[in-house]
């Protein structure tokens, strides 16, 4: 582009000066042409003149000289035009080799700022990726999934190797292997004073790196163990790199101990949190199985007291029978089949309580939503020994949640825990949590819960609408609430009327 402007400019000068030249030879021109016709014309004044010839000759000797001069005239502003286009030429040529050296120049430094700008990219890829690795709340909304190194039973064992690794990094310390100067140093000619220099340094540089290292596992979580690793190792580079001119460097057998102890740390507080929601689990299903002992303790008791409420009055009904005739004695007879009846069904509810409480697997298998709570499709599937199941779903509808779960299907079985687990590992890819299988949330339709509830159980009544009564009484309220905002009243305030007003009523 530069090389464009140049030469046009030349060839605006070029022409520039031929115009000149044109316009002034046409003057010269145009001169000459007026000398010839005052020539003319002074031929026509003086024709009368006696000696004509000498006159004639002067005028023509004066024409001739006027057209030399000219002659000279065009020939000097040829000339001029010529020397002019000469130097505009070289002044184009000057300008084109500046424009060109310019240019030269100027991809020169093109070609440095790329390069510079390449390298700053390089390193700023390199600081973001650093930043990444290091920055804790970066990574907290992308948890990975970490995969266990020990996986340990327990968290004993957990313990047990945490102190093995830690004893092992004392005896590295011990034995002066855990950071290592590789070049025997002198201060002042002297290799003892050196030795004790270089003994500073490793204490210096050991000191700084198990603060690091400590910190890391203070902070370890399930969230961020992948960048407390790298902060571990990001602070071994970072401190051999400064010694390094000293020829010093943590070992990395030492890096590796301190590695483990983080992953030990994190693994043994996942094993102990798992343990305390295992002992959790435990102490609600054995308080479940106590309520539900209690409950059928409880019948128990009731139907003996129906039982001897109702068998005291057969045995005074078939006392006072045996005294009575006629009509009496039929009613009482009538009264005393009635009694024998209600005896039996409280032995059989008695019968039915005993056997309960010694079946330690029946109980119910329950499927309930919560639409405003958990949206559609939600279902939990969970199992209860209660007598009354209900009960149980309505503890699982309290303040915890904000609205009321509905019953799809209450099913009794000989072996509730049976039924309940066949119906978690049917559905166990469909689960909402993926992660604690106490929270028994499944994501599927109703009628695949109620086709394998059928299959591994029989049939059963289930209800396939959640009726959901305070979420939809909400949404209604909430909808109505919404278009009063939108579509304010037309009513003029009463306080805005005159007649309503005190005043215009006096």
């Amino acid at each position: 582009m530069p090389q464009i402007i140049l030469v046009i400019g030349a060839v605006a000068v070029l022409g520039g000066a031929l115009l000149w030249s044109v316009l002034r030879y046409r003057r010269l021109v145009l001169r000459h042409s007026a000398l010839e016709t005052a020539h003319t014309r002074m031929r026509e004044r003086y024709s009368v003149i006696t000696n004509a010839d000498e006159e004639a000759a002067r005028i023509v000797a004066e024409a001739n000289a006027e057209r030399a001069r000219a002659a000279a005239d065009g020939l000097r502003i040829v000339a001029d035009a010529e020397a002019e286009r000469v130097r505009a030429a070289a002044d184009a040529q000057r300008l084109r080799a500046e424009q060109e050296q310019s240019t030269f120049a100027f991809q020169q430094q093109q070609a440095l700022r790329a390069g510079e700008l390449r390298d700053l990219q390089a390193r700023i890829g390199q600081l973001h990726a650093e930043f990444q690795a290091l920055d804790e709340e970066a990574n907290l909304q992308s948890f990975g999934f970490y995969k266990p190194r020990y996986d340990f039973a327990d968290s004993d064992r957990y313990q047990a190797r945490l102190e093995q690794v830690r004893q092992r990094q004392k005896e590295l310390i011990s034995a002066k292997a855990a950071a290592v100067c590789n070049t025997e140093w002198t201060v002042n000619g002297s290799r003892v004073e050196g030795r004790k220099q270089t003994n500073h340094t490793l204490k210096l540089i050991l000191r700084a790196f198990n603060g690091e290292c400590d910190a890391a596992i203070a902070k370890v979580k399930y969230n961020n163990i992948g960048v407390m690793q790298t902060r571990i190792r990001k602070a071994d580079e970072a401190i051999n790199a400064l010694v390094q001119i000293q020829s010093c460097e943590i070992t990395w057998n030492y890096l590796e101990l301190k590695l483990d102890e983080l992953s030990l740390v994190h693994e043994y507080q996942e094993k102990v949190q798992a343990e305390k929601e295992e002992q959790r689990r435990i102490r609600e299903q054995m308080r479940e199985e106590e309520i539900a002992l209690r409950e059928m303790e409880k019948a128990r008791q009731e139907a003996e007291k129906e039982e001897k409420r109702y068998a005291d009055a057969l045995r005074k009904a078939q006392e006072e029978a045996e005294r009575t005739v006629g009509a009496k004695h039929d009613a009482l007879m009538l009264q005393i089949a009635e009694l024998q009846r209600r005896v039996d069904e409280a032995q059989a509810n008695k019968q039915r309580a005993i056997a309960r409480a010694q079946m330690t697997r029946s109980g119910h298998v329950y499927v309930i939503s919560n639409i405003g709570s958990f949206g559609e499709q939600v279902y939990k599937i969970g199992m209860t020994r209660r007598l009354d199941p209900m009960e149980r779903v309505r503890e699982l509808g309290d303040a915890s949640v904000p609205f009321q779960f509905d019953v799809h299907a209450v099913i009794y079985t000989e072996d509730a825990p049976a039924l309940e687990t066949a119906l978690h590992r049917r559905f166990q890819h469909r689960r909402v949590n993926l992660v604690n299988e106490r929270k028994e949330f499944f994501s599927v339709q109703i009628d695949e819960i109620a086709t394998a509830v059928r299959e591994h159980h029989g049939d059963f009544d289930v209800t396939l609408l959640a009726e959901a009564e305070e979420y939809r009484k909400t949404l209604a309220i909430r909808a109505e609430r919404q278009q009063k905002v939108q579509i304010p009243s037309l009513a003029v305030p009463i306080a805005a009327t005159p007649e309503s007003s005190p005043v215009a009523t006096a």
